[in-house]
């Protein structure tokens, strides 16, 4: 019987499963995004993610166990110096599953696996500036004499009169015609 052995195999026996994992895994960590069917994403997901999570730890340690899953130098390299630290307030949840309809040939459910980009940090850089932006506004309009401020509405009000009086002579031409 089965009981409790709930990972899938997709047919293939251990080693074959277990280098077919590896070699997506080297996939997504360099190019970013894969297209797959939807179940091997999901199975797909938790390994990539333990591998970020090991990468976020960044010791040596870490680095002999995700090459030992992974075996490729230049993916592994990938991981640990670009990909894992733009996770570092992230607690989890790196990767993003889409799907992407059908196969043609044998009708598989097909969706894009990729990694998904940290918001934490664009965030957190966003409202400081907009703080800054809204001080300093503040401060120059604080800052401007009152004798400004009254000339600035006489020339608007200057302005707003020849319009008016375009307006007239339009009404006047029209009434004529």
């Amino acid at each position: 019987m089965r009981h409790n052995r709930d990972k899938k195999k997709f047919s293939r026996h251990g080693g074959h499963l277990r280098c077919m994992l590896a070699n997506m895994t080297n996939d997504l960590i360099v190019e970013g995004r894969i297209k797959t069917t939807t179940p091997k994403a999901k199975v797909l997901r938790s390994y990539v993610e333990k591998m970020i999570t090991l990468g976020k730890a960044g010791t040596v340690a870490s680095r002999r166990r995700a090459m030992a899953f992974m075996r490729s130098k230049s993916a592994v390299t990938k991981l640990f110096t670009e990909v894992a630290p733009r996770y570092t307030e992230r607690p989890g949840g790196y990767t993003r599953i889409m799907k992407n309809g059908f196969r043609d040939g044998d009708c598989a459910p097909m969706a894009i696996i990729e990694l998904v980009e940290d918001k934490v940090k664009k965030a957190k850089k966003k409202p400081s500036k907009k703080k800054t932006a809204a001080k300093t506004a503040k401060v120059t309009k604080a800052a401007e004499p009152k004798v400004e401020k009254q000339a600035k509405k006489a020339d608007a009000s200057e302005a707003k009169a020849p319009k008016s009086a375009k307006k007239t002579a339009a009404k006047e031409t029209r009434a004529k015609e």
